[in-house]
């Protein structure tokens, strides 16, 4: 009999297991003493404080991250083939969602693997939800550009698609460059497109506003988002 494929979300930045996952989730861990993960360290750590019952270092791990290429993966999934279950493990938030871990999932599927996910925190549905925009038709555009006039066009192509579709646009920014992002936006955008800027989720910094890009020319004085986790979204 095969073993599963569990798909683990971990912590977005609360500290307390509790606030963020299902007990149940805690029990999935003691069935895998081998895990997928997107970085070693952070990986223990949130084991650790998980309550895993196994020694750290007699659990196998295999590193899959953006530089790891399809040939590396391919025992990944091995032990399934034994009865044994494997987890996979994010870095922030959903394996899969805007991560790599979306590789070995398509090679699972291709395998007739079982794959269970688990519920647990995102943070761009979460910034959705507070947002007050569309959340029927919405699309994650990952990262814009970090060149100023590419960045720019593609501000308009979302925007345009915001108006002619009714559609949500999520994306993201590294963490540094976020103040540079919402001085795009606000610059940019149309003075009443909405945008919303959502960042330090589930922590107790946590911020969430709505407004035109109008008034975020005023307001985006009084807020720094730098090396903060923020989601930013355009809606109506």
């Amino acid at each position: 009999m095969k073993g599963k494929l569990i798909l683990f979300p971990v912590l977005i930045g609360a500290e307390e297991i509790a606030s963020s996952l299902p007990a149940q989730n805690i029990e999935w861990l003691a069935s895998c003493r081998t895990f997928i993960v997107e970085e070693l360290r952070t990986a223990r750590r949130f084991l650790k404080k998980a309550g895993y019952p196994y020694a750290i270092d007699d659990t196998t791990f295999h590193v899959l991250n953006e530089h790891t290429t399809h040939e590396e993966i391919g025992n990944y999934l091995d032990a399934i083939e034994k009865g044994e279950n494997i987890g996979l493990l994010s870095e922030a938030g959903l394996p899969c969602v805007a991560d790599p871990g979306a590789m070995i999932t398509r090679v699972a599927q291709r395998r007739g693997i079982e794959i269970v996910p688990l519920v647990g925190p995102s943070s761009l549905m979460l910034a959705l939800m507070a947002s007050g925009f569309n959340g029927q038709n919405f699309a994650f555009n990952g990262y814009l550009p970090v060149d100023k006039s590419k960045r720019a066009a593609a501000i308009r192509h979302l925007e345009e698609r915001l108006h002619r579709e009714h559609q949500t646009q999520l994306f993201i920014e590294a963490p540094y460059r976020n103040n540079q992002m919402l001085e795009a936006l606000s610059a940019v955008l149309q003075p009443t497109t909405m945008v919303c800027v959502a960042c330090d989720l589930t922590l107790p910094t946590q911020y969430i506003r709505s407004l035109t890009a109008t008034k975020w020319q005023k307001e985006r004085t009084k807020v720094d988002l730098h090396k903060r986790n923020t989601v930013f979204l355009i809606g109506e």
